[in-house]
């Protein structure tokens, strides 16, 4: 058992099969070809990125931002240099997750165009799907740029360095801060909220 923990491979592999037992034991495997499921899955897929995203973006403002002040110089390479740049992976891959399976459902659900054009009765989704929008955006063309010149993937001089890190950090806490009402209209939506 042990074995499963050691690697994060078999981890999620063993989270997918107790899924799949949890699927046999509900009995969904018969309603595969309904398409009702798979708008179900779909929200599933989106929620479960979005929980990698925003779980990042949280990470990244409220921990190791705060936390780097405090840690003695010789050690910031190891989050530098090892944790920040595994991390902007997983961050930035599960914006582009969340974003194109939240596309695909909305699709599936056949509003996109009406939430996109915030129209009733898909006001709230489509307000949650332009802050969405907005946050992926940041991520691929402002954050990530920036933070490549931080963590020296891409080389820069010294000031340069100092402006991608400020804009970087100052767009990374405009996503935390959209990320609130964000939230709030995925969620209204299904629930009546607005």
């Amino acid at each position: 058992m042990g074995a499963i923990f050691q690697s994060l491979g078999r981890t999620i592999t063993a989270g997918v099969v107790i899924l799949l037992v949890v699927m046999a034991v509900a009995g969904t495997y018969a309603k595969l070809g309904d398409m009702e499921w798979w708008r179900f899955f779909f929200r599933y897929l989106h929620v479960l990125s979005g929980v990698m995203w925003i779980g990042l973006l949280w990470y990244f403002n409220f921990v190791q931002t705060p936390s780097m002040p405090k840690i003695p110089d010789e050690q910031k390479p190891a989050v530098s240099k090892v944790i920040a740049p595994t991390a902007l992976f997983w961050f930035r891959w599960g914006a582009m997750s969340t974003i194109i399976t939240g596309l695909i459902l909305a699709t599936m659900n056949n509003y996109i165009g009406q939430a996109l054009a915030l129209q009733k009765p898909f006001t709230a989704i489509g307000l949650g799907m332009w802050l969405g929008a907005i946050m992926w955006f940041n991520v691929w063309f402002i954050i990530w740029p920036n933070q490549k010149k931080v963590l020296g993937i891409v080389t820069v001089s010294p000031e340069e360095k100092a402006a991608a890190a400020k804009r970087a950090g100052m767009t990374s806490r405009i996503n935390t801060m959209l990320s609130i009402p964000m939230l709030f209209c995925m969620v209204a939506q299904q629930n009546a909220g607005l």
